[in-house]
């Protein structure tokens, strides 16, 4: 597999900040010095991909946001990287005019208009500066990769282009075009860091249709031009796509609204639906002092504290995508392993110290010795793993006293039973009535989920004791005034949403965890175990991806950008199976989609598939948006 997004998108910056020529690898000489100015949209596209350590590496010994006071360091090389707008334009002419820095090289995140290149070449002019701006570039890199295979289009500004603005009842037609057109840029500059032209097929009549279109457009009309097309000769030829072209599926968040919803089981989805995480970096609070303290004693002081989970990170990577009891057990194992190895550091001390009397000590000192040096040298290792198993063994602690508290499990559950349409245990009017059973966003997401799925909507006389249980329980209910009107619609386009027959089973309690010396308490918690099923994102893209004939997306156009006319046809000329492709959700996606769609490729040897959304948002963050929306 060549490269992916995330190591392109990596590679570009590196270049960037060498300015604008490959690094030499290995190269023995010292970096050239420089400073780094982003803006927050710069700052959130650099921070997931390279870390403080490998900016100094690259010769940044400073790095400062535009919008900052910063001093001059008049023989030092500027490297900026910023977004193309009239404020951030406005603060570089005035670094040209203050004299700040030796030379300028100036990096746009996305195109930059010729009216402002004006202004800059203008002030450059005024402030006799012309010879120091040493460079002008368009980037293409406005969007944000999370993972190999996951990118979002901004966490500035989000709002912009969040579900909420995309379905307000009172969007003005040239409101749209500006989400449209944003979207349309991001989703450009990603392919033109991927380096290939895919094939676009959408639905009909909402969003992701319009954005289809202006792609189509905006990528053709690149081709065209054939001097200045970003996708020719060297880019092209690099790319994983050299023989076959990517299939970009662009999908409506209206598609399935249950999803963002849905209580989650698995770690990274957990982690992003229960505490602080956003750009992999998790912020929480962490008790310090020991446990058991006196009763009646002050309460412990709470630190924030903020952990990176990244590539880097091999529990991470190899665990986030699994159910959260296997997580518990295996930093549980690790702990004994690493406990294990540190006893015999230890135990090697002890033995070093021994007297040289005994004839015994001094046999056994030579062979320690060689264990002791091997010792030595693995330490560096030893604490990294420690640092590791500390992050781990605090977070899930902290997702662990949520799932206790709020009876995620439960409701887990209770919401797979009724995505897939079987009996639940316990009736719904129960669950929203129980005092102790999670808190009243909980409540609202499994009506919400209820009422979505469910074939029949509830009549009027049962929903309106739901209600009031609802507001008994202290919920809002305005999201479900939006999903009433929403599924009024829907219906009109289409019916429910099938969500697959998936299911749990409930394994025994947990084995290792549940012994007495774990540092996880899970009684109580149930051990669930997944079934795959394909969400409604992962099945549209199945049948495109595999040209299957689906009622779902049998309608869906079909846009080729390579095409010299435009046909404005549904019908694919491609008849081949796509190996690679692009999910994109207009509206905003989450991380259960994300693992089910990691999840089916897994399944599928040789297909690559890509996640991606205009933001990223947990259910909280999704359940204000509707209850703004329903807002009387």
């Amino acid at each position: 597999m060549a490269a992916s997004v995330r190591e392109k998108q990596a590679a570009a910056l590196k270049r960037m900040l060498n300015f604008n020529v490959p690094p030499v690898k290995n190269s023995a000489s010292e970096p050239v010095w420089k400073v780094l100015i982003y803006d927050r949209f710069g700052q959130d596209i650099i921070s997931p991909l390279l870390a403080v350590k490998e900016l100094r590496d690259m010769g940044i010994t400073l790095h400062l946001l535009l919008h900052s006071d910063r001093d001059p360091i008049p023989d030092v090389p500027a490297i900026y990287f910023v977004m193309p707008t009239e404020e951030n334009i406005d603060r570089i002419c005035q670094d040209l005019r203050n004299q700040l820095y030796e030379s300028y090289y100036l990096n746009f995140i996305s195109a930059i208009s010729r009216s402002k290149l004006e202004d800059i070449a203008s002030a450059a002019l005024g402030a006799n500066a012309v010879n120091q701006v040493t460079k002008v570039f368009d980037q293409y890199l406005n969007f944000i990769t999370l993972e190999d295979d996951m990118f979002v289009l901004c966490n500035q500004n989000k709002e912009l282009v969040s579900y909420h603005a995309i379905n307000r009842s009172d969007i003005m037609d040239t409101d749209m075009e500006i989400i449209m057109d944003t979207i349309v840029d991001s989703l450009f500059c990603f392919f033109v860091t991927l380096g290939a032209v895919p094939i676009i097929r959408c639905p009909r009549g909402n969003a992701a249709e319009m954005v289809a279109v202006k792609l189509d457009k905006k990528l053709r009309e690149n081709l065209r031009d054939a001097r200045n097309s970003l996708f020719t000769g060297d880019t092209i030829g690099a790319g994983q796509f050299s023989f076959q072209r990517p299939l970009l599926v662009l999908v409506d968040r209206n598609l399935d609204l249950a999803t963002p919803l849905h209580h989650t089981w698995t770690y990274q989805a957990l982690v992003h639906d229960v505490l602080d995480f956003h750009l992999n970096r998790v912020d929480m609070e962490v008790s310090t002092g020991h446990e058991n303290s006196p009763a009646g004693a002050r309460p412990k002081k709470k630190n924030k504290k903020s952990y990176d989970l990244t590539a880097a990170d091999k529990f991470w990577q190899k665990h986030k995508g699994s159910p959260f009891p296997e997580v518990a057990e295996s930093v549980q194992q690790e702990l004994d392993t690493y406990r294990a190895q540190e006893d015999e550091v230890k135990h090697l001390k002890s033995i070093m110290g021994l007297e040289g009397e005994d004839e015994g000590a001094i046999s056994m000192l030579s062979d320690n010795t060689a264990k002791l040096t091997s010792a030595v040298s693995s330490l560096p290792e030893l604490l990294e793993k420690k640092r590791l198993i500390d992050l781990h063994t605090n977070v899930a602690t902290a997702v662990l006293e949520h799932i206790k508290t709020r009876k995620l499990d439960v409701y887990f559950e209770c919401e797979e039973k009724l995505m897939s349409k079987s009996t639940l245990d316990k009736s719904l009017l129960d669950m929203i009535s129980d005092p102790d059973a999670g808190t009243p966003e909980d409540k609202m997401r499994l009506f919400l989920i209820y009422y979505i799925s469910s074939l029949q909507p509830p009549s009027e006389f049962d929903l309106e004791q739901y209600k009031k249980a609802l507001t008994d329980a202290g919920c809002n209910l305005s999201p479900l005034n939006y999903i009433k009107q929403w599924r009024a619609f829907a219906k009109m386009a289409a019916g429910p949403t099938n969500y697959g027959n998936s299911g749990t089973k409930t394994m025994g309690l947990f084995s290792r965890v549940m012994n007495s010396g774990s540092q996880f308490v899970m009684e109580g918690v149930k051990n669930l175990v997944l079934k795959q099923q394909n969400l409604p994102v992962t099945r549209t893209l199945d049948s495109l991806m595999d040209m299957k004939s689906n009622p779902e997306t049998d309608d869906y156009r079909y846009f080729d950008p390579k095409m010299l006319r435009g046909s404005e046809s549904s019908v694919p000329r491609n008849k081949n199976p796509f190996q690679e492709a692009i999910v994109f959700v207009v509206g905003g996606g989450n991380y259960i989609e994300y693992q089910n769609l990691v999840d089916y490729t897994k399944a599928k040897p040789g297909k690559h598939v890509l996640y991606g959304c205009s933001e990223l948002f947990n259910a909280s963050q999704f359940l204000k948006q509707l209850s703004q929306l329903g807002q009387k």
